[in-house]
């Protein structure tokens, strides 16, 4: 199944410096500054030069369009989807909301580090993020009855697990489930 990006949150949430790392890392080599706002990076495939526009600040009214044209190039050359692509280059999300099941507490004096295993760009991931007494008490019994869990907060990658940060909304998935 191919699976394009469309959202323009979750493409502007997508930092040129990242996906300039991507680049790197996987053969590109940057050619030069197309202007201020942006630099070509190319690419041998299949005996032809692959192009890659970069666009260098997420500001600029294009710019998620920019991002989703370098995923396709990148679909293309790394013969794999999208969605694979965009969780290597993914970092963060503001205001994001968080479904999973509650796979680990860990209970400290006032609050508990939570880990949940939802699914963050196309994706099951580990998703750790912290709760205060009496809301750590409802994700230990989500935990106990593996009733699934929506949350609400700020996701951002760290290594190679991701932490929600400034949470709220937490609740149990009573919907999902029933079903």
């Amino acid at each position: 199944m191919k699976v394009t990006i469309r959202d323009s949150q979750i493409l502007k949430t997508i930092e040129p410096g990242k996906l300039a790392e991507h680049l790197q890392m996987t053969g590109w080599h940057q050619h030069h500054p197309l202007n201020e706002n942006s630099v070509i990076w190319l690419k041998d495939y299949a005996g032809e030069p692959a192009e890659i526009i970069l666009p260098l600040k997420p500001e600029l009214g294009d710019y998620a369009s920019r991002i989703s044209d370098a995923l396709k190039t990148l679909e293309i050359v790394e013969q794999r989807s999208q969605l694979e692509i965009l969780g290597d280059i993914f970092t963060c999300a503001s205001n994001i909301t968080v479904q999973g099941i509650v796979i680990n507490l860990q209970e400290g004096i006032t609050d508990g580090k939570v880990t949940i295993m939802g699914v963050v760009v196309g994706k099951l991931r580990r998703i750790q993020l912290e709760l205060a007494e009496p809301v750590y008490e409802l994700a230990v019994k989500a935990y106990q009855a593996r009733i699934p869990v929506i949350c609400q907060g700020d996701l951002a990658k760290q290594g190679s697990y991701f932490v929600l940060k400034n949470s709220h909304h937490f609740t149990l998935d009573l919907e999902a489930w029933v079903s």
